[in-house]
């Protein structure tokens, strides 16, 4: 049984490409901490304390700017790349399509798209008007040409394991969303500036701003989550039916959610109605998949007290089902009246974006991580758990102080009271929201800690041993 249980983990490992995990991944830390910064960086203007006033390059509309941007193709996409990476070889038994020459020009190629980005925005201020779009129009052809590199090199490996056998679910998910990021990506880029204009381009730009979210981020984590939370605990999902009808709730509902940021606008009623419908039964299709994860957990419970990779997942499912919860609440007309524009939708943003995907991808680089150097787990369990618990109840400190801070900010706008009251009422969680981003920027920075002492660890003994 060891021998066989061997025999397959090499072969594993030469399917994967271990030093494109690495640099993407690596890369994709660094991104994140960056990101986190800009976000705290703009906190401190809504506390009176930025310090870079009167500085062009560093105002605080740019920033923000590095710090959604960033999120998007700087941290996100470079974890999926390496994870991906790491789990598509692995679950359909074939290599990526070319590891050497195409891996490595994708590899160049997103850093180098967004370190265009990066300066093009603070230094030549040229920036889209869209949310998660900043990108410059320029730029945008760029990136979905290598969308569709992204969907070859990994297409490849999944359409051999479809033609020898049934595809397993995290096949599903990450296929579909080969084919659907690309289109929603040209969709929110170039069909506003070329073909639209008025309220059918804000109704495009919001179902662009909601897609990236629903049709790339969602099916890659969770086509991912399907493969790294059985392999961790060493037991198949509960239900191959839920797992389907999950991606078939996400495939039909998901589209049209995004409209439902311009509820009360001049975007045609019918559009702001089918929003909210999508919007409700999503949160179903999450139900589904979430009962499908816990009910695997079943029985094995007590392994969330010492892995820490998968309490990093399963924390975040639990996130993710709250966040759409939420959501099926806030579209509706009603709660629209409180709640639109205020610091509830940046809670709630907040929440999905750093509390679900980030702590989904963070927890699946941490499984990964020392594997790529050939070690069974992270340098320290301590620098583990500290990260965890400050990254944990640093979302969950700022998701709550901002969803407050919404209501506060929508009854004292009903109340027809002077604007300047909302915003003095606001200051005190405006500091609180610094706070909770330090806390969070304190455990990104021990969890980068513990990935620089994993990955050195032990070569200095190895270069004496060498060398005696």
């Amino acid at each position: 049984m060891a021998t066989t249980a061997t025999a397959t983990e090499v072969q594993a490992t030469n399917l994967v490409n271990y030093t494109l995990v690495k640099l993407h991944v690596g890369m994709g830390l660094f991104f994140f901490i960056v990101v986190a910064l800009m976000g705290f960086l703009y906190s401190l203007q809504l506390d009176g304390i930025y310090p870079f006033p009167g500085i062009e390059f560093l105002s605080p509309g740019r920033v923000r700017m590095i710090h959604t941007a960033g999120a998007a193709y700087g941290f996100l996409v470079n974890m999926f790349t390496g994870l991906l990476y790491w789990a598509v070889p692995r679950f359909t038994g074939y290599k990526v399509f070319d590891e050497k020459y195409l891996g490595t020009f994708m590899f160049i190629g997103l850093q180098a798209a967004v370190l265009i980005t990066v300066v093009a925005i603070l230094f030549l201020g040229q920036a889209d008007n869209v949310e998660w779009g900043e990108t410059p129009w320029w730029i945008d052809p760029v990136i979905v040409a290598w969308l569709l590199l992204h969907a070859v090199q990994f297409g490849t490996p999944i359409l051999k394991a479809s033609q020898r056998a049934p595809l397993y679910v995290s096949g599903w998910y990450i296929s579909a969303m080969l084919v659907w990021t690309p289109l929603v990506v040209f969709m929110g880029n170039f069909i506003p500036r070329f073909w639209s204009a008025g309220s059918g381009a804000g109704a495009v730009q919001s179902t662009f701003i909601h897609d990236l979210v629903g049709l790339y981020v969602t099916p890659v984590a969770w086509g991912l989550m399907y493969y790294f939370v059985p392999v961790i605990m060493k037991k198949p999902m509960w239900s191959h039916g839920l797992s389907l009808l999950g991606f078939w709730g996400l495939a039909f509902f998901y589209p049209m959610n995004g409209v439902h940021h311009f509820m009360w606008s001049p975007i045609p009623m019918f559009a702001q109605y089918s929003a909210v419908f999508a919007t409700v039964a999503i949160e179903f299709a999450v139900t589904s998949v979430l009962i499908n994860f816990m009910m695997t957990l079943r029985g094995s419970a007590e392994v969330l007290k010492y892995n820490v990779p998968l309490r990093y997942m399963y924390t975040g499912a639990i996130f993710y089902w709250i966040t759409c919860f939420q959501c099926a609440f806030h579209v509706t007309l009603t709660f629209q009246k409180v709640i639109h524009f205020t610091d509830w939708v940046t809670g709630h943003a907040h929440l999905i974006m750093f509390g679900t995907f980030g702590m989904w991808v963070l927890g699946m680089a941490e499984y990964v991580w020392p594997r790529l150097f050939g070690k069974e787990t992270m340098y320290s369990k301590g620098m583990s758990e500290g990260a965890y618990w400050l990254l944990t109840i640093g979302v969950i400190a700022m998701f709550v102080d901002l969803t407050a801070a919404g209501l506060v900010q929508g009854f004292d706008w009903i109340g027809l009271n002077p604007w300047i009251d909302s915003v003095n009422f606001s200051k005190p969680f405006w500091y609180f929201r610094s706070v909770a981003g330090i806390m969070m920027i304190t455990g990104l920075l021990m969890y980068a800690m513990n990935f620089y002492k994993t990955a050195t660890a032990g070569k200095g003994l190895e270069a004496q041993l060498r060398n005696a």
